[in-house]
């Protein structure tokens, strides 16, 4: 794995949390929750500082681990959280691929600041952790994320029928994924630029 997660875009900056993150990840939990409630809804522990304080550091060793990268969309003041994008779930073996996830405060949707985020996060996804598969899954009624993964490349594969369990419904998604044509078997140098 590499030493860190810190990704910057022309109008975001892509990483890992560090503990002096708490109260700013707990805030944009606490200011988005009717936002996100349709989709992922926030949970009260979610919504305390304490939490973060907790969780942060099994977020980081989950990275080192190679099991997850837990990412937050920070504004350029490297501050304020607008955002999480997260590749978890990641497997090796024959497999090499993870779940993509992500959610955008609703005073920062329509800017395409999620797009570049995500750009910035599959391509480290790809070059860095060298996975050859990212899956995204969403609801149908969600139009707004099927049209960003589409916009990413990602091809829809089928619906899982009652696949989350949200808001006490089993909730169906579609299912896409995005494949790495630059994918190395490991411990083969990368020859694609020959």
């Amino acid at each position: 794995m590499p030493a860190e997660c810190v990704l910057h875009t022309r109008r975001l900056i892509v990483r890992l949390p560090r503990l002096e993150d708490a109260p700013a990840i707990a805030a944009f939990h606490r200011s988005d929750e009717a936002h996100m409630r349709e989709f992922g809804p926030t949970t009260a522990a979610e919504k305390a500082t304490e939490f973060w304080e907790g969780w942060i550091p099994q977020i980081r060793d989950d990275f080192y681990a190679g099991v997850s990268c837990k990412t937050f969309l920070y504004e350029p003041d490297d501050r304020t959280v607008f955002g999480a994008a997260t590749l978890s779930s990641i497997l090796r073996g024959r497999f090499h691929a993870c779940f993509l996830g992500y959610n955008i405060a609703a005073t920062h949707e329509g800017r395409g600041l999620m797009r570049e985020g995500l750009q910035a996060l599959i391509a480290f996804a790809f070059e860095e952790l060298n996975l050859h598969r990212i899956m995204a899954n969403y609801m149908p009624r969600n139009e707004r994320s099927g049209r960003l993964l589409q916009r990413l490349g990602f091809v829809v594969e089928g619906t899982a029928r009652q696949y989350l369990w949200i808001n006490g419904v089993w909730e169906d998604h579609v299912m896409t994924s995005l494949t790495n044509p630059a994918w190395r078997a490991p411990g083969l140098p990368n020859l694609s630029g020959l």
